[in-house]
């Protein structure tokens, strides 16, 4: 399912698929994407790259499209692959660069950027 604030800036996508479910989060006021793996407990956190990540009104139709017609191809879609490398936990200064949601989503877990 996925959720979009139109206030905050936020998208909010929950996949629920056993052991491959997570949550991310997309904050497009602080440029961040992060995602919460579940089964691994750990969260990966990476800056937008407007490159790659589509814009909020972007996401936005993508969402219409994909409610409306139940399946969309479109050439937009992300895929990412996190490499594990060393992690570190969130420090109080980690959290006002990444954002409340963000902070909200991954507080308590090992952070790889």
């Amino acid at each position: 399912t996925m959720t979009i604030d139109n206030d905050k800036h936020i998208v909010d996508v929950h996949v629920r698929s056993g052991l491959y479910s997570s949550d991310t989060i997309f904050d497009y006021v602080h440029g961040y994407i992060a995602t919460r793996l579940f089964a691994r407990n750990a969260c990966f956190i990476m800056k937008i790259n407007k490159k790659y990540i589509p814009d909020l009104q972007e996401m936005r139709r993508l969402a219409f499209e994909r409610q409306a017609m139940n399946t969309v191809y479109s050439p937009n879609n992300v895929w990412v692959q996190f490499q594990s490398g060393h992690s570190t936990l969130g420090r109080m200064e980690d959290w006002f660069v990444y954002g409340k949601a963000i902070e909200q989503l991954c507080t308590g877990l090992p952070l790889y950027q």
